[in-house]
């Protein structure tokens, strides 16, 4: 029996770091490997090879109708860069039934990770009594009145809650957090369900004390947290940013940081890399991450994980369930699209 061929090109992202050697020995005991290089695939060798292709795994994939009317195997475009990108034709793609599918379930629980770092710090001020320390200008034994607090039984928000949500939630259970969650593209029930209690925008606002933002980028929720939102929020909160800054008014939270109406804890950025002369960097009570959530390259080997489950189930005729898949009512939603 013919195995299904696989074209491998995942260049932004190497082999190496995203494979494993079992789950590369696994993928070949099913399926033909091609390409398979730590380097652009050129469009010359992408013509050649989509026509026997069954799945095409890339960091960026191209895919115009075009390209799709010479793919008749094609039946999975898998990107590995943690969003679904503009440089693919969805209608095609759900037209000729092919799944358009997304590695950004993969990075869950490291962006969980870091996100309870940076509450964690951020409510302890860590960073601010490190920089104190060094300065020889440390406080012994003192708190910050305004800006320290305890996760135990805290009131924590969430704007979004989706996979990075789910991964943060267990994390967060030890410390019997009150967990308020925004999402309007979740029914209640199902917040419920994992152990959130629904809210408003307004209500995680107003009722949190460290508020994590972690919804998907959207062309309705751009500059969704604003002058007046931050302004909401309870004097001395803690906003961690680790989504998108998609979502923020980036000028007016510095200018809330700076005036001491909030804290902040940030891993993404309007443009990055972020502007020397940025005024965040100088601002106080802020904790700065190089986009960083994500960045244990071990852990990125997940990625491949999922990847190799999902065409083994597809192989086998079962649909992919461990990678997020292109909806048709979501895909004109999104920010990146």
């Amino acid at each position: 029996m013919t195995r299904p061929k696989v074209l491998l090109a995942p260049h932004m992202r190497s082999m190496v770091e995203i494979f494993a050697d079992q789950d590369i020995e696994r993928l070949q005991s099913f399926a033909e490997v091609l390409w398979a290089k730590d380097e652009p695939l050129p469009d010359t060798e992408l013509n050649s090879l989509i026509g026997d292709t069954w799945a095409y795994v890339a960091g960026h994939p191209a895919a115009s109708a075009e390209l799709l009317a010479k793919a008749p195997k094609l039946k999975a475009i898998i990107e590995v860069a943690g969003s679904f990108p503009s440089t693919i034709d969805y209608r095609a793609c759900f037209d000729n039934r092919v799944r358009v599918l997304s590695c950004a379930p993969a990075f869950g629980e490291q962006v969980a990770e870091m996100a309870l770092a940076m509450m964690l710090a951020g409510g302890r001020g860590l960073v601010a009594e490190h920089e104190a320390f060094r300065a020889s200008a440390e406080e012994w034994q003192h708190d910050r009145p305004d800006f320290d607090f305890s996760l135990y039984d805290q009131e924590i928000g969430f704007i979004g809650a989706g996979s990075i949500a789910r991964a943060l939630l267990p994390l967060l259970r030890p410390f019997r957090c009150r967990v308020r969650a925004y999402d309007p593209w979740l029914p209640e029930s199902a917040l419920r369900q994992m152990g959130c209690e629904p809210a408003s925008l307004d209500e995680v606002l107003r009722a949190s004390r460290a508020i994590v933002v972690l919804a998907v980028p959207t062309r309705e929720n751009e500059g969704l947290l604003g002058a007046n939102q931050f302004a909401s929020m309870q004097t001395g909160s803690l906003l961690v940013l680790i989504s998108r800054s998609h979502l923020v008014d980036f000028d007016a939270m510095t200018e809330a940081v700076k005036s001491g109406q909030i804290q902040a804890a940030i891993d993404v950025f309007p443009e990055e890399p972020y502007d020397p002369a940025g005024p965040i960097r100088q601002a106080p009570n802020t904790i700065l991450s190089a986009h960083r959530a994500a960045s244990i390259r071990k852990n990125r080997q997940a990625i491949g994980k999922m990847v190799v489950d999902d065409l083994e189930m597809m192989a086998r005729g079962i649909p992919p369930n461990r990678l997020l898949s292109a909806q048709p009512e979501l895909i004109p939603l999104y920010a990146s699209t």
